[in-house]
C-alpha cells in the first residue's frame, strides 16, 4: 500500500513565541561502514540530506518549516522533512534551539532542530517538483548550507554521534 503524502498550507496554525514564528527541523543522516571499523571517524562516516532552497541559487539547507498547533514538536519536524525532503526515519533527541533573523526579511525566528536517522527515501513527495535533494558529508554540507544556525545544528549531531550512543525518541515511521 502507498500513502499519498499532502503538503499543508496557510498559517492559521502557526505557532509563535513573543511574536517570532517557530520553526522546526530534521537533519535527515545515515552511516556508512561499520561505525566501530579501526580509523574511521564520524566525518568518514556520516551523510546528510540537504535541499535545494526554492529559491534558485540560494543554497542548500536541511529541511523545516512551521510547527503547527495541532502537532507536537517532533511530528511537525518529521511532517516538515516528509514534505520537504521525501525521506522517513527516526526523529532523535533535540539538538537546540536558536533565534535567527530571516534572509527574505527582517523577520525574527525561532528554530528548533532534530536528527532524523533515515529509514526510508521516498520516490515521491510532496516539494518534488520544487526541492532537490542531496546526500553530501558533513563537511561539505557545512560547507553549501546557507544557514548558520543550521550549520551550527549539524555540529551538534557530529559531537553528538562522536561522544555517545544514541537514544532514539519516540517517532519512528
Amino acid at each position: 500500500m502507498v500513502a499519498i503524502v499532502v503538503a499543508r498550507s496557510g498559517r492559521q496554525l502557526q505557532r509563535y513565541n513573543s511574536g517570532q514564528r517557530i520553526v522546526v527541523g530534521c537533519i535527515p543522516y545515515r552511516l556508512k561502514g561499520d561505525m566501530k571499523a579501526p580509523g574511521l571517524n564520524i566525518e568518514d562516516a556520516l551523510q546528510v540530506l540537504v535541499i535545494s532552497a526554492q529559491r534558485k541559487g540560494k543554497g542548500v539547507l536541511f529541511p523545516k518549516g512551521g510547527w503547527e498547533l495541532d502537532e507536537s514538536i517532533q511530528a511537525a519536524a518529521l511532517r516538515e522533512t516528509i514534505e520537504e525532503a521525501g525521506v522517513l526515519g527516526t526523529v532523535e533527541s533535540e539538538l537546540g534551539k536558536w533565534c535567527f533573523k530571516s534572509k527574505g526579511n527582517d523577520a525574527l525566528y525561532e528554530g528548533h532542530m532534530f536528527p532524523l536517522l533515515v529509514k526510508e527515501q521516498l520516490e515521491s513527495w510532496p516539494e518534488e517538483d520544487i526541492r532537490q535533494r542531496f546526500w553530501l558529508s558533513a563537511s561539505k554540507a557545512k560547507e553549501l548550507c546557507q544557514y548558520a544556525w543550521m550549520r551550527e545544528a549539524l555540529d551538534l549531531l557530529v559531537s553528538r554521534l562522536e561522544s555517545a550512543p544514541m537514544k532514539s525518541e519516540e517517532l519512528t515511521y
